[in-house]
């Protein structure tokens, strides 16, 4: 089919209109290579890149402003002691899985732990009850996985159970032709030794370093990658053990499209995304300004969410 000019053109027309949005593979693909200098590819591609061009859509929301103080709630984090995470670190040893090694060493020994014990299945929801000690049981039991979010949302129990700061961040593209449902949910989590927070993501075992294989964390990612500033992902980042990851792929395209806009829970807890009655629960929404939709400041979703936005990084990443 692609060996033919105008089928190729016209495929290529009809997936940009269904929604197709993958620049970076459109020029990579070697088998659209005989049409590149067609009229109609110049034109389409153009079209392509400025929906599917991540990274140059990242660049142009760099901005955030720091005089922004609306009200947003305060970050907490539920203690250690508390008997639901006290259970979690018993019932899976999990002083003996994270070890004796520096607050480094077991944040990311509990991710590969994660990682290795629950695959990754995207195509499916979660179970209805989304706790760590459940989802972890359930996945055992029925054989099966869980998506980013609750990959996340487990790992980040397991950090709360150790004394260790977390966060589950839903990374979101920009997304203003409403057309792309993906985006991707990752942890946060607070060194103490280091004294900063620190990429996390058990979905792909990955996390980020700088050219002296510093840590990075979320902020430092986004702001490096609009920059053009080293970044160097960890070798063995893969997928299920299946698919090694590369930076190009996973950074450059495929963070760099859901890094535009990050979300937080407000209070990182036990069991806070299981669906119950009387619940309430707030989510804090950074912003770069570029945005196209600013207003409301607060926005009420149904089952008692509400979502505060804000521009302001220093309070976003404040401890």
């Amino acid at each position: 089919l692609l060996n033919n000019k105008a089928s190729a053109l016209t495929y290529l027309k009809k997936a940009i209109d269904a929604g197709y949005n993958d620049y970076g593979h459109v020029q990579l693909d070697t088998d659209l290579d005989n049409i590149r200098n067609e009229k109609e590819f110049l034109e389409l591609n153009k079209k392509l890149k400025s929906t599917g061009d991540y990274l140059s859509i990242l660049k142009r929301a760099g901005k955030y402003n720091l005089s922004d103080n609306r009200p947003v709630p305060a970050f907490s984090y539920q203690a250690s002691d508390n008997p639901n995470l006290v259970a979690l670190r018993k019932g899976f040893n999990l002083d003996s899985i994270a070890g004796q090694g520096s607050d480094v060493l077991q944040i990311l020994n509990l991710m590969h732990w994660i990682h290795d014990l629950v695959p990754h299945d995207g195509m499916n929801g979660n179970p209805e009850v989304k706790n760590a000690m459940s989802m972890i049981n359930v996945c055992k039991k029925d054989n099966r996985g869980l998506n980013c979010r609750g990959l996340a949302l487990v790992l980040n129990e397991c950090y709360l159970s150790m004394g260790i700061k977390s966060r589950v961040v839903t990374c979101l593209p920009k997304d203003s032709l409403k057309i792309d449902n993906d985006c991707h949910v990752i942890n946060s989590v607070y060194s103490e030794s280091l004294k900063k927070w620190l990429w996390i993501d058990p979905t792909f075992d990955a996390y980020v370093m700088n050219e002296k294989g510093e840590m990075l964390g979320i902020e430092e990612v986004r702001e490096r990658l609009i920059q053009d500033k080293t970044l160097i992902l960890n070798p063995d980042a893969n997928w299920n053990n299946q698919n090694t990851q590369t930076k190009e792929g996973y950074l450059q395209n495929y963070m760099a499209k859901n890094l535009y806009i990050l979300e937080c829970p407000a209070s990182s807890e036990y069991n806070m995304e299981t669906d119950r009655e009387a619940k309430t629960l707030s989510y804090i929404r950074i912003l770069p300004l570029e945005y196209y939709k600013q207003k409301p400041d607060k926005m009420e979703a149904e089952g008692g969410i509400t979502v505060y936005k804000t521009n302001n990084p220093k309070i976003f990443w404040e401890r």
